[in-house]
């Protein structure tokens, strides 16, 4: 009795984390550059007294879905799209450095270059990229960054940094991405393109189908639990009754 009421409990428990992991990334789908959140399960033995026959469902994340999203034309000129696997570096809000798929910028009053969601500044390679008052500015595949001015001949000001991981980034809580060991170097091969967009990678559907098959398994284990109650009462009666 005791065994089936812990792993139901645990199941339940574990369900309720994946449905928050699902909502986040359906919350996510139009995000751009959004990197899907995977979960796992894995069981912990529950220590104590006897043999350690129960065990706990716990929910685990194994990171995200490195597939690309789908590229959509801007013609903004302040938009970009990574190309592979690279990656744009950008200066969190706590001063380190982070890094993301989301192309999409603008200049502050001024002049910095930053991200269009959450005002991050973009790295380039030789420091913070400004751009000049009322110039047109063209990014180029390499990442390289020219302005030009009324009347003047276009000029670089900058190139951004992009760098492409060897192993997997981790996800921090403020939505970006870190390396394990530390800021990365920039890498000279990565290319992006200009006036476009790297859309989300969740799928819509997918997600809402993978909800939908959580909803009816948590429903199954909390009757799996009331059940186990019931049987655990019937019990108790035919015991007081002898």
């Amino acid at each position: 009795m005791d065994r089936r009421i812990y792993l139901s409990m645990s199941g339940a428990k574990a369900t309720m984390q994946r449905q928050d992991v699902l909502a986040n990334n359906l919350a996510n789908v139009s995000t751009a550059g959004f990197r899907e959140e995977l979960q796992a399960f894995r069981a912990v033995p529950v220590r104590g007294d006897g043999a350690t026959t129960r065990a706990y469902a716990l929910e685990t994340t194994t990171g995200y879905n490195p597939a690309p999203g789908q590229v959509m034309a801007t013609g903004r000129a302040l938009d970009v799209a990574a190309q592979g696997n690279a990656w744009f570096a950008v200066q969190a809000l706590d001063g380190t450095e982070a890094y993301t798929r989301a192309g999409g910028f603008e200049t502050t009053a001024d002049g910095t270059l930053v991200t269009r969601s959450g005002g991050l500044p973009v790295i380039g390679e030789g420091g913070p990229i400004s751009i000049p008052a009322n110039a047109e500015v063209t990014i180029g595949d390499d990442g390289t960054v020219a302005a030009k001015v009324p009347g003047g001949a276009s000029t670089a000001v900058g190139r951004l940094k992009l760098v492409v991981p060897e192993t997997a980034l981790k996800r921090g809580d403020d939505g970006l991405f870190r390396a394990e060991g530390g800021d990365l170097a920039a890498e000279p091969t990565a290319r992006v393109t200009q006036g476009a967009l790297e859309g989300s990678n969740v799928s819509a559907v997918g997600t809402m189908v993978a909800m939908i098959a959580a909803a009816r398994q948590f429903e199954a284990q909390t009757k799996a639990m009331q059940t186990a109650e019931k049987d655990e009462q019937q019990a108790q009666q035919l015991l007081s009754m002898n």
